[in-house]
């Protein structure tokens, strides 16, 4: 039976764990980002440690539960952190008209006079 303290503690962490990330400047998301995806990489560790422990068949598909759920975690993350960083990435300048070309200009095209 749930007691009243893991109830509060897990009522606390999910205010505490809103307030936090909703006031997160958009600027550091991406670094942010990273850090969860170093973090999941840690829970793909532990999952498949769980599922190389050979226990029983419940912890096998525990194991195998957790290892497809944490693979899945770290490539969307390291997708979404891709994406995110192509936002930040300026567009190439358009190269430059080479020394002693001519340029031509508005209102004098063809080199005939009349």
């Amino acid at each position: 039976m749930i007691s009243i303290i893991e109830l509060y503690v897990f009522v606390l962490a999910a205010f505490v764990g809103f307030q936090v990330i909703t006031r997160v400047p958009p600027l550091l998301h991406t670094p942010l980002m990273s850090a969860t995806n170093a973090i999941s990489g840690i829970s793909l560790v532990g999952s498949l440690v769980l599922a190389g422990a050979n226990r029983d068949s419940v912890s096998n598909w525990l194991g195998f539960i957790a290892v497809t759920a944490a693979s899945i975690n770290v490539v969307g993350g390291f997708l979404i952190t891709d994406r995110m960083l192509k936002m930040f990435r300026r567009e190439p300048r358009p190269e430059l008209a080479a020394p002693g070309a001519k340029v031509e200009k508005a209102g004098q095209r063809g080199g005939g006079s009349r």
